[in-house]
């Protein structure tokens, strides 16, 4: 069945273009790509006006060709020598004291842009010294050697998104695989235990409330510290089809079984993203120590 209609609790913040267009001018200047614009984030809106954004390096074509997603799949060019410092300047042009810097996934790299990773935090730590940072990395190709040259960095988060639940892997993520992405999360703690961690999902694409918590349960098993979990919103005519709205009580009690599970923080609702208010997930967690 296809949903035409949404319901009143879905309703996305309009842009203001001025804004926009002062972020892109930015994101031009230095070369750069965002998440916002690149998977079209129903955020995109308030988070520019607020004057932050998830950068999104590696360049802005998917070596996947997840059927969730709307950044462009094919095949990447090399990453930029440039791209790591360039982050770094557009951070400090912005002002930020939180820095969120996610990637496009690069099977076509030995490492899986792990050193584009490292190379971004340095430049980070050196030009904008004092912010915290945030990495939402692909699956790095499942090496302990690929997670370690990120970790060794110290992000003060490092996550990996499960994107949904097992069963929907086929249909979503064709090209991953769910033990693997929960893998990823393991081998972080693994080399550092104090590493905060962190994972997303997507609900709405047809998994049922059952399939949701055992997927808690499984970030758990593996000592993820945040979760996030929102609504899947259709961002183009050939991806995936929305299945459910869930209702503003169901993201409620999601949030409420996570806490109970031992999650430091959790946040649930249909606008949530696993980059949206990171800053915030991180202060909690801290203040909470």
């Amino acid at each position: 069945m296809v949903i035409t209609k949404k319901p009143d609790w879905i309703r996305v913040k309009g842009v203001d273009w001025e804004v926009l267009e002062k972020m892109k001018s930015l994101t031009n200047k230095y070369h750069l790509h965002t998440v916002c614009e690149s998977a079209t984030c129903p955020n995109m809106g308030e988070c520019f006006c607020a004057g932050t954004a998830t950068f999104m390096i590696l360049g802005d074509i998917c070596t996947r060709n997840c059927a969730f997603c709307s950044v462009t799949s094919g095949k990447p060019l090399p990453p930029d020598p440039k791209e790591p410092e360039n982050v770094a300047l557009a951070a400090r042009e912005l002002g930020l004291k939180h820095v969120v810097v996610t990637c496009v996934t690069r099977d076509d790299l030995p490492d899986g842009g792990a050193e584009q990773f490292a190379l971004t935090l340095e430049a980070i730590q050196r030009i904008l010294p004092g912010a915290t940072t945030d990495v939402l990395v692909s699956d790095l190709r499942v090496q302990m050697d690929n997670v370690a040259a990120v970790i060794e960095k110290k992000p003060d988060i490092f996550a990996h998104n499960l994107e949904t639940v097992p069963r929907l892997y086929k249909t979503c993520r064709a090209q991953a695989n769910y033990r693997n992405s929960l893998k990823v999360l393991e081998l972080a703690k693994k080399i550092s235990p104090s590493q905060y961690t962190k994972s997303g999902l997507m609900v709405g694409l047809g998994e049922s409330r059952d399939e949701v918590v055992s997927v808690m349960k499984d970030l758990r098993s593996v000592d993820c510290d945040f979760l996030t979990i929102g609504q899947y919103l259709r961002p183009a005519p050939e991806n995936l089809e929305v299945v459910e709205f869930v209702t503003p009580e169901m993201f409620a009690e999601y949030k409420k079984i996570g806490e109970e599970m031992g999650f430091a923080y959790v946040a649930s609702s249909p606008f949530v993203r696993s980059s949206f208010h990171s800053e915030e997930a991180l202060k909690h967690i801290r203040n909470a120590e």
